[in-house]
């Protein structure tokens, strides 16, 4: 693929180097990373859109995964350029699977938001989800994120894994309150994929119902539509929230109306 495309975006021109050596391949390079990906994918497509084979590679992982790829890729389709992927490693996948916690569902989150207006309500959501959750992380930033995640997940079952497919791989298994401690002590190095056991169905059904039980009906309704729902299908939903006929929801905000008047 190197040496058919006219082209090679890498995300760190030193590291891509040496692949290239190692098999003699001698296609041009251009950097293609965190910091210039909006601009310097502008000119990728332009050049794509002239003819040209331009291939898309990063220091480790799937390029697109968390990665300024998402980027070239979604400038490429809005342009009418063909795009296709070959399959590499996947940190996200790789330590899930090595984890030891479940993996039929799961819900990848990537790097969480540094601001905590951002990541606050991300949180809330994320602890009444029952899924695995997947996180991306940097090791400056490592034992910051435990102390967030723990106060907001609760002391839950997590893997740390670092460096994956790399010489110095590492899996840690242990809860979050044992990684606060042991981050403490040693200090964390590498990239990370931190992966945590979602909540317990049974206590986020009973978490669910009590909140449903704080609103009214006409909040419960309003709740859905505000995110996005209409409102048969806000009442549909409310509904089953619950465990009440559909009726009983119209006749709930029937009644309400006319209380207003």
């Amino acid at each position: 693929m190197f040496k058919n495309a006219d082209l090679i975006a890498a995300e760190d021109t030193r590291n891509t180097i040496r692949l290239l050596n190692h098999f003699e391949i001698h296609t041009p390079m251009t950097a293609y990373h965190e910091y210039n990906r909006f601009d310097k994918a502008d000119e990728l497509v332009r050049q794509l859109l002239e003819g040209k084979t331009v291939a898309c590679v990063t220091d480790a992982g799937m390029p697109g995964i968390s990665d300024p790829g998402e980027v070239l890729v979604e400038k490429a389709r809005a342009a009418g350029i063909f795009v296709t992927c070959v399959p590499g490693p996947n940190a996200a996948l790789t330590a899930l699977v090595i984890s030891g916690l479940p993996t039929r569902r799961f819900r990848f989150e990537g790097f969480l938001p540094e601001e905590k207006k951002e990541a606050g309500p991300l949180l809330e959501e994320l602890k009444q989800d029952t899924a695995t959750l997947i996180f991306y992380e940097a090791p400056h930033r490592l034992k910051k994120t435990v102390g967030i995640l723990l106060e907001a997940l609760g002391d839950r079952k997590a893997a740390f894994c670092r460096e994956l497919t790399k010489v110095h791989e590492e899996v840690k298994t242990m809860t979050l309150s044992e990684a606060a401690a042991y981050y403490e002590e040693n200090a964390p190095r590498g990239e990370f994929v931190v992966i945590v056991e979602g909540a317990d169905p049974e206590s986020a059904r009973a978490r669910e119902a009590l909140s449903w039980q704080e609103l009214s009906i006409a909040e419960h309704v309003a709740f859905y539509e505000k995110a996005g729902l209409d409102r048969k299908d806000a009442m549909k939903r409310a509904a089953e929230d619950r465990q009440i006929p559909k009726r009983a929801v119209y006749q709930a905000l029937l009644d309400e109306k006319q209380l207003l008047f």
